[in-house]
């Protein structure tokens, strides 16, 4: 019987010490760093977002797992445009975004690649990338904001950023194509004690919309259009407002996501 407890007792301290779930982790932290910007090809200028799902993705794929690798949580650009991770592991990685602009990755209904402008870097220390896209709008004031009796009155324009010819070009290839991809469908109006002003960052009781339906909108591309916020803001304050304005198109194709193109926040003081 002293013999059984004791072969017991030595199967079990062999078992143990060769158990991987006891050895010590030597891996090192990630601690290597992206920093990015998004840019627009035509002028250079960044492609202002939202500061959430609803603004510029950004995925990671570190392609050293070999071609069944799966990417790494997705994050989101800043309000300017620029993106930073400085939790990742060295190693080689194809960069990708998605955003409201022609999208970089483009494949056919058979899954076929059309077009790749995804970037593949190898990332260590502190890595630098930029991309260069073709936004669907853009969104500009029209003079200063007034404000009488705590509303914001704001003039904006939206034009085309990217021809209805190109989009049409590098769009229909991925199948299912329709015109109306291209109808602007609404212009927001977005209030906020924060500078990040966005749909993530709005104050619902004073933020306001305009929606259009079809191509209703298209007699107004480039013209000065009125947007007043709503409710009463609190005299003797100092609020954010941008605009923001979108097309009837997902990117990516299939999310479900039609992604703003923003204005510059503006500081609004309330008297």
């Amino acid at each position: 019987m002293k013999n059984k407890v004791l072969y017991i007792c030595l199967s079990l301290l062999f078992l143990l010490n060769s158990c991987s779930l006891f050895e010590i982790d030597n891996y090192d932290a990630p601690n290597e760093t992206i920093i990015g910007e998004v840019v627009d090809v035509v002028t250079g200028n960044p492609v202002l977002t939202d500061q959430g799902s609803e603004g510029i993705r950004v995925r990671l794929t570190e392609l050293s797992w070999g071609p069944n690798a799966t990417h790494n949580p997705d994050f989101y650009c800043r309000p300017d445009g620029t993106f930073q991770n400085t939790k990742l592991f060295e190693g080689k990685y194809n960069v990708r975004i998605d955003g409201p602009f022609i999208p970089l990755y483009r494949e056919d209904e058979n899954g076929v690649p059309i077009a790749d402008d995804t970037q593949v870097m190898d990332i260590k220390g502190v890595t630098q990338v930029r991309f260069e896209v073709q936004p669907f709008l853009n969104i500009q004031w029209v003079g200063q904001p007034t404000v009488s009796n705590g509303k914001v009155t704001a003039k904006v324009k939206v034009t085309r950023a990217v021809s209805e010819s190109d989009f049409k070009s590098k769009i229909e290839p991925m199948g299912g194509y329709s015109n109306s991809f291209l109808n602007v469908t609404d212009i927001q109006l977005f209030v906020s004690y924060s500078s990040s002003v966005g749909y993530r960052a709005r104050d619902e009781r004073w933020s306001n919309k305009i929606e259009y339906s079809g191509s209703q909108f298209n007699a107004s591309l480039g013209q000065t259009i009125t947007i007043q916020s709503n409710g009463n803001i609190p005299s003797g304050r100092k609020v954010f407002i941008r605009a923001a304005s979108r097309i009837n198109y997902d990117t990516p194709k299939g999310s479900g996501t039609r992604r703003w193109n923003y204005s510059e926040p503006l500081e609004v003081f309330i008297p």
